[in-house]
């Protein structure tokens, strides 16, 4: 396996990973990232196959759980009851109670709703260079999910405040700093979410929360805490990742002279410049993998964007093509832990792309669009974007 070095910081790799990625796969399935001291699947078939891999999961085995912190224990306190980092059978009854809150009949029924707030929001964008992550692409997903899980939407600058805190837990950046940041965010959500919860509680209603609530799977309901850090995960992932998805979709249509949004052209969004680039797995029983040796306890990090440009699973994989058909992309993850939000996330790209260059064909960028440094994530900080009046 190919050691390679690579500081998910450096400004160079920021505004650009894909140039890494292409060097990593020259090196086979799997690369050494010393900077994380981990083995990488950095192919498609291999991404692919060790997401679906069951001898491989999400929860870290207890005998290598770290000491966390005192300081830390509020965030992983929320943590520690997120389906996103169990496995079965706990993830498996989670996931089914999220599922029945989740379904496809629910997510359609929100079509007419989020063309209403898209065109609502597009009314009152200014005629001088704005910029379009604060006027549309952070407020139509978390508008969205406030008003699938019933909380109040003028919360909403709140509700992003404290999910861009919490998920910066996960960014190689993270800093003394930030961590005090996150664990205030997490003490006001939760009790933000505890309130309202109870509220719930007394008067339910046709919400997600309320939903949730009354669920049950096997004669068990979702305990306090599980219903707490069930509703900030979906709150969080239900706006994070689609937040930078609309911008780097939006920027990539502008620079490629593309306004058809077909639901070929959005998937090819998901695939090109996704918002996710990396998600791990621990090793639970001793695997080969292709031409390597995993001992139980290992750690394998799933390299999604550069799966998603692997010559060998799309033909020009580093162009953008809105008419692409071919191999599923691994933006949404894989296997047990594919993203229950996926069709929400899907919908909401179709009808606010299409609003936006219905109503604004002139819209073009004001400046250069620059990364964040939010690795593993990877999202515009900002997209200064003029129309005509």
């Amino acid at each position: 396996m190919k050691t390679l070095g690579q500081s998910p910081t450096d400004p160079e790799f920021v505004q650009d990973p894909y140039p890494f990625y292409a060097t990593a796969r020259q090196a086979g399935d799997f690369i050494w990232w010393d900077d994380y001291g981990m083995a990488c699947a950095v192919s498609h078939k291999m991404v692919h196959a060790v997401l679906r891999d069951r001898r491989m999961g999400r929860e870290c085995p207890p005998e290598l759980a770290p000491d966390i912190p005192d300081h830390l224990m509020p965030f992983f306190q929320v943590e520690a009851h997120s389906m996103l980092e169990l496995e079965p059978p706990r993830h498996t009854r989670l996931r089914a109670l999220v599922l029945r809150a989740f379904t496809s009949r629910t997510i359609a029924a929100l079509a007419p709703d989020i063309k209403a707030l898209c065109h609502t929001l597009i009314d009152g964008f200014p005629d001088q260079p704005f910029d379009l992550l604060t006027h549309y692409a952070q407020p139509v997903p978390v508008i969205v999910i406030s008003r699938l899980l019933g909380v109040p939407e003028d919360r909403a600058d709140d509700l992003v405040r404290w999910s861009n805190a919490m998920v910066a837990m996960y960014q190689a950046r993270r800093t003394p700093q930030i961590e005090a940041d996150a664990i205030a965010a997490t003490n006001d959500f939760v009790a933000f979410m505890r309130g309202y919860i109870a509220k719930r509680r007394k008067t339910p209603t046709d919400d997600m929360i309320s939903t949730l609530i009354a669920a049950e799977q096997d004669g068990e309901k979702l305990s306090e805490d599980e219903l707490i850090t069930t509703c900030i995960l979906l709150l969080n992932a239900g706006h994070e990742a689609t937040v930078h998805t609309l911008g780097n979709g939006t920027k990539t249509l502008l620079d490629h002279d593309v306004s058809d949004i077909t639901e070929a052209a959005v998937e090819e969004i998901i695939r090109y410049d996704p918002p996710l680039h990396m998600f791990t797995r621990w090793v639970y029983e001793d695997v080969t993998l292709g031409d390597h040796s995993f001992q139980w306890g290992d750690q394998i990090a799933c390299l999604l964007g550069s799966a998603n440009r692997d010559l060998r699973a799309y033909d020009n994989a580093d162009t953008f093509n809105p008419t692409r058909k071919g191999a599923q992309n691994t933006s949404f993850g894989g296997g047990i832990h594919f993203c229950v939000g996926a069709p929400l996330a899907r919908l909401e790209l179709q009808i606010a792309l299409e609003a936006l260059f219905a109503r604004c064909p002139d819209l073009t960028l004001a400046e250069a669009p620059q990364y964040g440094d939010v690795y593993h994530f990877h999202g515009l900080e900002r997209l200064m974007v003029t129309k005509q009046p």
